[in-house]
């Protein structure tokens, strides 16, 4: 019983500096950078950030000028092309929200989802999923790369207010694994 108090009590702490971070860093236009193993990073956007109630609304921006044209199982995707490995941008297909607030990051992870696909690969392989968990750091908020399967958002959810993926869609990866390792916001 301890035990679980203290990981309820360091989960409450860890929400709280999260949101204290919020309150501060979120408003305004803050850049999105990936950031590559080799220590490159590239700018791939900016999100514009307005507090609002309990929430904050962003807007997104990708700067599609530095993604390359993919036309990938009959749809065109802009990516990002390395010798390894070639990582493209999958826009959330339906309409949502777009607040985040109240230790809850899902809205904006939503929109910055990608999938991979090496540069031989033929096509799209949308359960090459990569989903970005964000986390408030010093100066903004840090994504890791996680694994998802895309093809779980093939359909509109039923209910549109709700992120579609769940804690149990999205696997932890080695982030050393893809080739951009985090995704900054700052």
């Amino acid at each position: 019983m301890i035990r679980m108090l203290g990981r309820v009590g360091a989960a409450v702490a860890t929400m709280a500096l999260a949101m204290q971070a919020w309150a501060w860093d979120l408003a305004g236009d803050k850049t999105v950078r990936l950031h590559a193993r080799d220590g490159s990073v590239v700018e791939i956007g900016t999100v514009h950030f307005v507090p609002e109630g309990d929430g904050v609304r962003f807007e997104l921006h990708m700067a599609h000028e530095r993604f390359k044209d993919f036309f990938l199982s009959m749809k065109e995707f802009k990516c990002l092309e390395a010798s390894l490995e070639i990582q493209c941008h999958v826009p959330y297909p339906y309409p949502n929200p777009a607040i985040v607030g109240d230790g809850d990051l899902r809205w904006l992870e939503h929109s910055l989802l990608f999938l991979y696909k090496a540069p031989k690969d033929f096509g799209a392989k949308l359960w090459n999923g990569i989903y970005y968990r964000f986390e408030a750091g010093e100066t903004g908020l840090v994504g890791v790369p996680h694994a998802v399967d895309l093809n779980l958002i093939g359909a509109p959810p039923d209910d549109p207010s709700v992120p579609p993926f769940e804690d149990a869609d999205i696997t932890e990866i080695d982030p050393s694994s893809r080739w951009f390792v985090k995704l900054t916001i700052d």
